[in-house]
């Protein structure tokens, strides 16, 4: 008795790629990535570890879940899977507020190095690479705060899916 292997293939999911969650996702990926490059490119100490932190974090896991709902695969995700859209506003809504706490602290150290800037000023100055991390923690702030108010949205009105 012959036994026949069925594969699942593995497809994008289009109407994701071209939906508002799809779009942000990939927004967030990039000034994700742009913010940690920035803190990973120079040296740095004290509270923006915790800045760097956040930063790669999220954006593994957002990437992770990028990938899971681009290829309609959250079945494979256990308990949260049968709750996607809870799980990717919960997600969210936590990624919102530690990418505003990594924005106060960046732009505490960005307030801190200030004096830098002035003439005559020898020493190696992180005064805008500081200010470059607390605009890319922002806009991170911004684009994972839209996306919770999305999926809420699509929460209150009863929706289950993503799109």
């Amino acid at each position: 008795m012959a036994t026949q292997a069925t594969r699942s293939s593995l497809s994008a999911n289009k109407t994701f790629l071209k939906s508002s969650p799809g779009l942000l996702r990939v927004l967030q990926l990039l000034s994700g990535a742009a913010l940690w490059i920035t803190i990973a490119s120079t040296s740095y100490s004290g509270g923006i570890h915790f800045v760097l932190f956040v930063a790669v974090f999220f954006w593994l896991l957002t990437l992770l879940l990028y990938f899971i709902t681009l290829l309609d695969r959250q079945e494979l995700v256990p308990v949260l899977g049968q709750h996607w859209l809870l799980t990717n506003l919960i997600y969210d809504a936590l990624a919102t507020v530690l990418h505003i706490a990594a924005t106060i602290v960046m732009s505490s150290y960005t307030e801190q190095s200030t004096f830098c800037t002035m003439g005559g000023y020898k020493h190696r100055c992180p005064y805008n690479i500081y200010l470059t991390a607390s605009v890319f923690a922002g806009l991170c702030s911004l684009l994972y705060l839209l996306t919770t108010a999305y999926f809420c949205f699509k929460k209150c009105r009863g929706g289950l899916s993503l799109i």
